[in-house]
């Protein structure tokens, strides 16, 4: 027993060691933040512990422990709060609703895996001030101060009994599978559903809407497949903890915290699969003071994304989400590896992105918005970021964002016919990345009623298939940076766009250095003392060789 004893005391030790040198280097990594990062809030619990298996619990894989499991954290947070431990083996459950000042720890070799059944989700309020309702994450919290999730052991959400799966995603084998497993084809058989319920759902709301019906907690209940919840959901809440842990295969996002502060995720992993319709890793909304630091991410979505809405419809000068720093964290697929937007109207700023990889997503850095979600995107720094097997473009900057749901087209998203709430990008500050082997190199398209400006890249090299596109865009410098391009002709395609710098750049090609200039661009100035790099310039519409100069 003194060894056994003796043998978890070490084991403790180590943990701890381990957790503190991360919080001293996410210290370090707050030192070096380029603006005044706020030191983040980590909770501290009272040390007592509480073991899901004294309340009823069994890891057998079969018997529902939702009750056990919310008992135990219940009592834990009413005595003045601990650990509530789940043990290694296998707890079935349903939603588990958390408490202040607990830390829910899972040990390894634990694994909490939530039902299929979707009658165990009821729908309840959107927040304690929402008159809105939506079906029960599998994990989520209202209101709380001091809450966290530890430990090695896994979460497993069961998305593949919500999810919707498009045929374009899966290989041909992959399919079959599927169709095998159950479930219904929609009309032009490129869109699975794992139930009729959930196929009908939309029509379905669409019938309570036209009957004038208000959505509650009952009427909605045929839907509920439908209107998937996200897994890992808190909201406004304060000093949270996200360690070690895995949360893994979500009916939706991942992990979504909204409006909270004091946010900390350090060594976790988020994967959902790649194929996961609305599938995004982490989504932080509207919060403040937050680290997400040497985690990985894989999933159907974008991997680390930040949103931002207004509270009351409009953008006025507010910043609902900032003071950001995520480092030192890999991504491995995911529609982006940094993203922000679409929904930016909160507005946003503060957020260093640092020494992070991205291996195989869609997009590397992606920036996207539109007008009827768009507010001030300002001081965004991101540093030291390795990409390669980048699927499109390596760094994106978008305002015509549209939202696509399963069995939904571009033309169904109203918002991109808006003409209120307009994104603005300004003020970015993209430094020491190389991307290797992406589809495009570049792309940023603004408004014609709101460019986007202020956007410095400095020591940027990317190596890319093909080239890239700049629209409605001013104040954009590039400095001792490169884009080299196997595919065709042009490396850049520069309209509508005017203070376009050029320092020490090397338009690289498998053929020469070439710019396309389209309608309205002026002040092309490029600084390399080689009259080469505008040996080949193509010119359309009104430009002309007075919108270039070559300095020395």
């Amino acid at each position: 027993m003194k060894k056994i004893i003796t043998w978890l005391g070490c084991l403790l030790l180590i943990l701890n060691a381990k957790s503190q040198t991360n919080f001293q280097e996410i210290e370090a990594y707050r030192a070096k933040a380029p603006f005044e990062m706020p030191k983040v809030v980590v909770p501290v619990f009272k040390n007592a512990d509480y073991n899901i298996a004294d309340f009823g619990g069994k890891n057998d894989g079969i018997t529902l422990n939702t009750e056990a499991i919310n008992k135990a954290i219940l009592i834990c947070s009413n005595s003045g709060g601990g650990r509530v431990i789940i043990p290694k083996g296998t707890w079935l459950t349903g939603p588990i609703t958390l408490q202040s000042n607990v830390n829910l720890h899972l040990e390894k070799g634990a694994l909490i895996q939530f039902t299929k059944d979707h009658t165990q989700y009821p729908f309840i309020r959107q927040s304690s001030k929402s008159n809105t309702y939506v079906v029960a994450s599998p994990i989520h919290g209202y209101d709380l101060k001091n809450v966290a999730l530890t430990g090695q052991g896994i979460f497993d959400g069961a998305g593949e009994s919500w999810r919707p799966v498009k045929k374009s995603k899966q290989t041909d084998a992959q399919w079959k599978a599927l169709l095998a497993s159950g479930g219904v084809l929609s009309k032009d058989q490129k869109i699975w559903w794992p139930s009729q319920e959930a196929m009908d759902g939309d029509d379905y709301l669409k019938t309570l809407k036209a009957k004038g019906e208000k959505p509650d907690d009952k009427n909605q209940v045929p839907a509920r497949t439908f209107l998937r919840p996200y897994m890992f959901y808190l909201s406004n809440c304060e000093n949270i903890l996200v360690e070690d842990v895995t949360i893994s295969n979500a009916p939706k996002f991942v992990f979504y915290p909204n409006r909270c502060n004091n946010l900390t995720i350090s060594g976790a992993k988020i994967i959902n699969d790649w194929w996961a319709q609305n599938g995004d890793g982490i989504d932080i909304s509207q919060c403040k003071n937050v680290v997400i630091y040497n985690s990985f991410v894989s999933c159907g979505d974008d991997a680390i994304c930040m949103k931002s809405s207004s509270n009351n419809g409009d953008a006025v000068n507010t910043f609902n989400l900032e003071n950001v720093l995520i480092a030192k964290n890999r991504v491995e697929h995911g529609h982006g590896g940094f993203v922000i937007g679409s929904n930016t109207d909160g507005g946003m700023r503060n957020i260093y992105v640092t020494d992070c990889e991205f291996d195989g997503t869609d997009v590397g850095i992606r920036i996207k918005s539109n007008a009827g979600r768009g507010g001030d995107i300002q001081k965004i720094y991101i540093d030291n970021i390795k990409m390669k097997n980048i699927v499109e473009e390596a760094i994106s900057f978008d305002t015509y964002y549209a939202d696509v749901p399963a069995g939904k087209t571009r033309a169904d998203d109203a918002t991109t016919k808006r003409n209120n709430l307009i994104p603005e990008f300004h003020d970015f500050h993209i430094s020491n990345v190389t991307v290797e082997n992406a589809g495009f190199a570049f792309f940023m398209r603004g408004l014609e009623t709101q460019k986007i400006y202020d956007i410095h890249l400095n020591n940027v090299h990317i190596n890319a298939k093909n080239g890239g596109e700049i629209s409605d865009a001013e104040k954009i410098f590039f400095t001792n940076s490169s884009i080299k391009i196997t595919n065709a002709l042009p490396v850049l395609n520069i309209k509508n766009a005017s203070n376009i710098d050029f320092a020490n750049f090397e338009f690289g090609s498998k053929n020469s250095q070439y710019l396309k200039l389209g309608d309205n661009v002026s002040a092309i100035t490029i600084k390399t003392g080689n009259a080469d790099a505008v040996k080949n310039v193509e010119y359309n519409g009104n430009a002309t060789k007075s919108a270039i100069t070559v300095l020395p």
